[in-house]
């Protein structure tokens, strides 16, 4: 069993406002980035663009998958919507239940069963969890069994070709967007994870291989994009 070393750093920020080491991220593109882990703290007044339209298109019931700290459970309950907080992370659903997040399902994705939604969202690229192309059928096959008849997913992703030419590396045989990293915290590192970031010819292919229907809502100028998507009637 790896440590949840994600879980121990906001922890240790939701106890004493800071960290006594950074948070580390390393990837597969050889890069070790230091994680903001305020950015998990965020709230309305920080909250980017994307991420405002995203939670205003909410409607009725919604998932909040992958929610952290719940900072988008809390603005959407705030705002009188009936919002479940989905996160595997034990220490990160605690410290939302202190922050009064009233709705908390620690669980991953994938074997998540309970009810039935009208918005499935996943913001800061939580639809990333998907790993792969591959993946990425597989979460949209999972989210038609969570999704009402007037289901919508929601979600936030970017494309990342500027990495290659940025860092000068060689684009790998596989799709370029599939990403591994690894957290590292006070010395200890937890388990490798894959991550998916897409760009956008490549989300509307699949989506209308998978049968559903696409809308690129917003674009900022980081190449990110949030995009609305239900299953074609």
């Amino acid at each position: 069993m790896h440590r949840d070393i994600y879980g121990e750093a906001l922890n240790q920020f939701h106890r004493n406002g800071e960290l006594s080491h950074p948070l580390l991220l390393h990837s597969t593109y050889g890069d070790i980035e230091e994680m903001p882990v305020e950015v998990f703290f965020r709230t309305e007044e920080d909250f980017p663009e994307l991420e405002l339209i995203a939670l205003s298109l909410c409607d009725g019931t919604v998932l909040d998958v992958g929610a952290g700290v719940g900072s988008h459970a809390l603005y959407l309950q705030e705002k009188g919507f009936e919002t479940t907080a989905l996160e595997i992370s034990a220490s990160a659903c605690n410290i939302m239940r202190e922050r009064g997040v009233l709705h908390i399902a620690q669980h991953s994705f994938w074997d998540y069963s309970e009810g039935k939604y009208d918005t499935l969202l996943f913001l800061m690229n939580g639809i990333g969890l998907a790993g792969d192309l591959e993946g990425f059928r597989r979460l949209l096959h999972h989210a038609k069994t969570l999704l009402t008849d007037r289901g919508q997913l929601l979600f936030d992703s970017s494309d990342i070709s500027y990495l290659y030419e940025e860092y000068r590396i060689t684009r790998p045989e596989y799709y370029f967007g599939e990403i591994g990293y690894q957290y590292e915290f006070q010395g200890q590192k937890g388990a490798p994870f894959k991550w998916l970031y897409m760009d956008q010819a490549t989300l509307i292919r699949i989506a209308h291989e998978e049968n559903w229907v696409v809308q690129v809502l917003y674009e900022d100028d980081n190449d990110q994009y949030l995009v609305r998507m239900e299953p074609r009637k």
